[in-house]
Order: structure tokens, then C-alpha cells, then sequence
């Protein structure tokens, strides 16, 4: 039996990690992965967080299961981070995850089993596995355009021409704020006009945010998500805790759903308890409890905020140093749309021959569409990226 499965395309991305690691050249730089660096290119553990499993070291009593949907208190820390204050409590159900790409494929799974032929639309580009996911599961997808890869701007007019058009039943995957991978972002008055558009069609939008506090800050990243929850009859989100709490390895995170009526709430639990039971039974814990801590003692959530506020400002002084290197370097305004992107990704635009040829001659590791990781930066890498960037694209 087993000799009968077919060897599977290896992740681009974790190749790339592979490759990495085999090259010896000392100047090397990684802007692959997705993980927050700081200066030294270490990926800290919060302090915050720290402190957190320190007391849980000396007050837990007991590994013993919790709920198949996780700890409610976690689950409401998660829903009151994400949606805020909201007029949709009584509709809202919440289920923990092992991870935010945990809460995507439980979504999807919800989705297929309530509408088998409902289509999810994804925005062109999207995070790949995001793709990969729903092409496992054999739903139909279909892609609506987002990136102007020439300006490295939202090509916001074509995005919503075809939003326009998408049917009621569909499903509409958004990213809540830090677009990866492109890092181009709507305006809030253009996500006005999606949920207007959304509205009138009835299609059901399904928000991926995994980078909240990432760009414009905690509460300004949510706004998207918070408006569509109050704004739309019935959605889905799927939220991660790996970036913004640092625990990438806990595998945390949390799908919340908002259900057309309070009716359906119990309905909408009760399939997340079961799909939970099926995929994993029970979701892991320890993440969950330590942002559960954070979140709900005063101290620790102050400590996490202002060092969340950090990496941040220090993205974005990333992006604006790369942007005016780049500017320096080429001598035009080619790449001053980096200064403007939020959150840890951008695409350069560079073709992958371009990609490829600063592995080669430079050891600067990004993926083949020319993503890059600003988090992968420092103060002093940033000058030799560029000079490498600047070479390149003159040959």
C-alpha cells in the first residue's frame, strides 16, 4: 500500500531554510522564513511571555485535557483582542487552534461542510499555503486581483471589479492587515468599499489575520476584521498568536466565527467542537495559556504591548532605511514603496532570475516571487541588501 504514494513538491519556503543552512559563506543573509529577528538575528523569546511560564511553572497543577475547543478563556482573551467591543456577542463562536494555519484549515473544513460547492476566492498573490490547503481538500478556488507587481501598490480598481462579481455562497479570503506577501495594504476607505461590495453580493468573507500589532498598531490593525464582523451578516477569521506573542513553536491560535443569528451560535459551536474531535481532539494548551495570562493580567499585557510596539517601529525603520538606500543606490524611486508596506513581507518585484542571481553572488536568501522578510534585516545588513539589489538589476 505505502509504495503506492507519489513523492509530494517539498515547500518552497522550508527549501529555502535548507538552503540557507548548507551555505557556508559567512556574509549570508536569510530574508526567507517568516520569524521576527532582532539586531543580533536572534528570535527572542518575549519578555512577557517569559515571565508567563515562569508563574505557570509554579502554579500549574495538572496536563490534563481541556475542552475539544480549548480553554473559553482563552477563546474570549483572543475574540476581545481581535474583535474588540463589539454588537455581536451573542453570535459569535470560538474554537482554539494549533496555530493560526491550524484555525485556516479548520475554517475551510467548516466551510466544506456546510456549503460542499462553495467557492473560496483568494487575493492574487496569497500566502501559498494558503492554496496549497484548499487544492488538498478539493474545493473549488478561484483568485481576484490585488498586487500591481509594476507600482507595488494595491491594484485596488481591479481587486474590486472582481469582488464585485463573486456570488452569494462564495467565500472571500481577506487579510486582515501586513498582506503577505506583498506588505501593500487597503486604505480604510477602500475596505469600506470591499465590505460595501461584499454586502451587496453575498459573498462571505473569511479574514486570515496573523499580524496583528504588525503594522499600524493593535487596534488600528484589527479595524478591518472589527468592521466586517459588525458591519457583515455572518463571517469567519482565523487568528494566529505566533508572530505578535513570538511562540511560532506553541502552534496557537484561534478560529472565531460570526454566525448570521444567535439561533445558529449553538449550531456553529457545536461543529467546531466535532471538527476539533476529528482533525485533533483535543487543541494544545500551553500557548494558549500563556497569551491567556498576558492578556488578562494587567502588568503582562502592558510589558507585551510596549515590546510588540517595538519590533514594530523597528520594522518600520527597517523599511524606510531600505527604501532610502535602494533610492540612493539605483538613483530613482523604484523602490520607495517599501517605505509604505506594513508588516514583515514585501515583494521587490525582482524576476526570479534576478532572485536567483543574488543567492548565488550575493548568499541573500528570499523566495522565488521575490518576497522578503523586513524582520530578517538589521541596521547593517540593510546597506549591503541593497548594494547586492542595486548590482543585480543593472546586469
Amino acid at each position: 500500500m505505502l509504495s503506492n504514494l507519489i513523492r509530494q513538491p517539498q515547500d518552497k519556503i522550508l527549501a529555502l531554510v535548507g538552503a540557507f543552512r548548507a551555505d557556508p559563506r559567512a556574509d549570508k543573509i536569510d530574508l526567507g522564513v517568516g520569524v521576527y529577528k532582532d539586531a543580533s538575528g536572534a528570535t527572542p523569546i518575549m519578555q512577557a511571555i517569559k515571565i508567563a511560564e515562569q508563574q505557570l511553572w509554579t502554579t500549574e497543577t495538572t496536563k490534563s485535557y481541556v475542552g475539544l475547543t480549548g480553554d473559553p478563556a482563552f477563546t474570549a482573551a483572543m475574540t476581545d483582542l481581535v474583535l474588540g467591543t463589539s454588537n455581536v456577542e451573542d453570535r459569535i463562536s470560538a474554537a482554539a487552534m494549533p496555530g493560526g494555519t491550524g484555525a485556516v484549515r479548520q475554517a475551510l473544513e467548516l466551510i466544506k461542510s456546510a456549503s460542499p460547492s462553495a467557492k473560496v476566492w483568494l487575493s492574487n498573490p496569497t500566502w501559498p499555503n494558503h492554496t496549497s490547503i484548499i487544492n488538498y481538500l478539493a474545493m473549488p478556488v478561484g483568485e481576484y486581483r490585488y498586487f500591481d507587481a509594476e507600482s507595488g501598490i494595491v491594484d485596488f480598481e481591479g481587486m474590486l471589479e472582481d469582488i464585485k462579481l463573486i456570488p452569494a455562497g462564495d467565500v472571500v479570503l481577506l487579510h486582515g492587515c501586513c498582506h503577505n506577501p506583498t506588505g501593500a495594504n487597503l486604505t480604510s476607505e477602500q475596505e469600506d468599499l470591499v465590505i460595501a461590495a461584499l454586502s451587496k453580493t453575498g459573498a462571505i468573507p473569511f479574514v486570515d489575520i496573523a499580524y496583528q500589532g504588525f503594522g499600524e498598531g493593535l487596534e488600528q490593525d484589527a479595524s478591518f476584521t472589527r468592521k466586517i464582523a459588525s458591519q457583515l451578516p455572518e463571517c469567519l477569521i482565523a487568528a494566529s498568536c505566533s508572530k505578535n506573542f513570538g511562540i511560532y513553536r506553541e502552534r496557537t491560535g484561534v478560529l472565531i466565527v460570526i454566525s448570521p443569528s444567535a439561533l445558529a451560535q449553538p449550531v456553529i459551536q457545536g461543529n467546531l467542537a466535532f471538527l476539533n474531535r476529528q482533525n485533533f481532539s483535543f487543541p494544545p494548551d500551553h500557548g494558549a495559556r500563556l497569551v491567556t495570562m498576558v492578556l488578562k493580567d494587567g502588568d503582562l499585557r502592558k510589558n507585551w504591548c510596549e515590546e510588540l510596539e517595538q519590533v514594530r517601529i523597528n520594522m518600520l525603520g527597517l523599511r524606510e532605511k531600505l527604501a532610502n538606500e535602494l533610492r540612493q543606490r539605483t538613483n530613482s524611486d523604484q523602490f520607495d514603496f517599501l517605505a509604505a508596506h506594513r508588516g514583515m513581507f514585501s515583494r521587490l518585484g525582482l524576476s526570479p532570475e534576478m532572485v536567483e542571481t543574488l543567492r548565488r553572488d550575493h548568499a541573500v536568501y528570499m523566495v522565488g516571487d521575490s518576497r522578503i522578510n523586513i524582520a530578517g534585516l538589521s541596521a547593517q545588513t540593510v546597506p549591503i541588501l541593497a548594494s547586492a539589489i542595486a548590482q543585480t538589476i543593472v546586469k
